[in-house]
């Protein structure tokens, strides 16, 4: 993020050869810990790619450009060594991408946005806290930047290098914080579970037209439609290498599919531009045909959980929302949503068989443990 502040810095080191890199990796892995960030291609490319990787220690900030280079595997061992602390800040995303793109694995993570949730921040974005504590004001202008461009402008390297160069420092201020208020146990707790990224949902192995929001006014014929649509924009968009909502909108082919187009002037009405119809137009039409002969689609058969299930999940939400409350956080730092359902579904009844659910969490079963046993005695009474 791009920085307006009177302070000087040496500029960056740019990694884009094998030689660079290995520097770079000998310098990171003498490091007793790295700040880390990554740039991606998403709203401009089909498939998604890291486009740059930031790195900062203390003493400089690197910008690694892993377009340039065909094998990150000397970074591996940074990424996966435990005696190295690696800072994002809201690292999720990052540890997803690095994980699908390199096959990094992931060990002594601090999350500079997590410790800022635990700690009950309410605004926690890096330009946020950055302006709070460094005095640090931002342009978000590149946020959206299509980072597979090369050269990149020197003001795209700038704004990057600032996403890596304080979070060191803020890391110590937080970490400060959390030991101040005995919560830097549970920080800790969270950065490990951070460490354990697959990036898959229930939802990704649905076809589109089922992830797609409004897909349930329609018919099993509109439906159809919807499928043989999404299908084609999907080789539409791996042709041109473009993400699929860049080709079509999903509102677009909710319409079409609605409607079920048969002519160009049909696709106009239906929203699409001039160009989309030049360029799309008979494609899109042949695969309203197809949707209109194909047999139904059916959605995916998902089983609702039990009365008592859902019982127990409500009673917990409710204790969790105002536990948060009183403890000035949001309700998942209480308990995040999968410690929430696991509980709510095994429904544990002492303290011993809830230690199993919460092997991963033990500062919340000693200060929650309680509560929450007794919470759900609530519902059996």
């Amino acid at each position: 993020m791009a920085c307006m502040t009177t302070k000087r810095l040496p500029p960056p080191v740019w990694v884009a050869t094998p030689a660079a890199l290995r520097d770079m990796a000998a310098e990171l892995i003498r490091q007793p810990r790295v700040a880390v960030d990554t740039e991606s291609n998403s709203l401009y490319a089909y498939r998604e790619q890291v486009c740059l990787i930031q790195f900062s220690t203390p003493e400089q900030d690197y910008l690694l450009d892993p377009l340039a280079l065909t094998d990150l595997g000397l970074l591996a061992p940074l990424f996966a060594d435990p005696n190295i602390e690696k800072v994002f800040h809201a690292a999720e995303y990052d540890l997803l991408c690095l994980k699908r793109d390199f096959g990094f694995k992931f060990a002594n993570l601090f999350d500079t946005m997590v410790a800022a949730r635990i700690l009950g921040y309410q605004a926690v974005g890096l330009g946020k806290l950055l302006a709070q504590k460094f005095g640090v004001v931002v342009n978000k202008r590149f946020q959206k930047a299509n980072w597979g461009r090369r050269p990149l402008p020197a003001d795209m390297l700038n704004y990057a290098r600032f996403d890596t160069h304080y979070l060191l420092a803020l890391r110590d201020i937080l970490k400060a914080e959390l030991e101040t208020k005995d919560l830097w146990p549970l920080a800790q707790e969270d950065f490990v579970l951070a460490t354990h990224v697959n990036g898959r949902t229930p939802r990704t192995h649905c076809p589109a037209w089922e992830r797609m929001g409004g897909g349930r006014k329609l018919n099993g014929r509109q439906l159809t439609v919807l499928n043989e649509l999404c299908l084609a924009r999907e080789k539409l968009a791996e042709r041109l290498d473009r993400p699929v909502f860049k080709v079509v909108s999903n509102k677009i082919l909710l319409t079409l599919s609605e409607t079920m187009p048969r002519t160009s002037r049909d696709l106009e009405t239906g929203g699409l531009t001039s160009r989309q119809i030049e360029r799309f137009g008979e494609t899109l039409l042949a695969a309203v045909r197809r949707g209109m002969q194909a047999p139904l689609v059916k959605w995916t058969p998902s089983s609702r959980p039990d009365d008592a299930f859902l019982m127990r999940l409500d009673v917990l939400r409710n204790w969790r929302k105002h536990t948060a409350q009183a403890m000035g956080v949001e309700s998942d730092i209480v308990l995040p949503r999968h410690f929430m359902n696991t509980i709510a579904e095994r429904n544990p009844r002492d303290i011993r068989t809830l230690r199993e659910i919460l092997a991963k969490s033990p500062w919340r079963l000693t200060h929650f443990g309680r509560d929450i046993i007794a919470t759900l005695d609530k519902v059996q009474s």
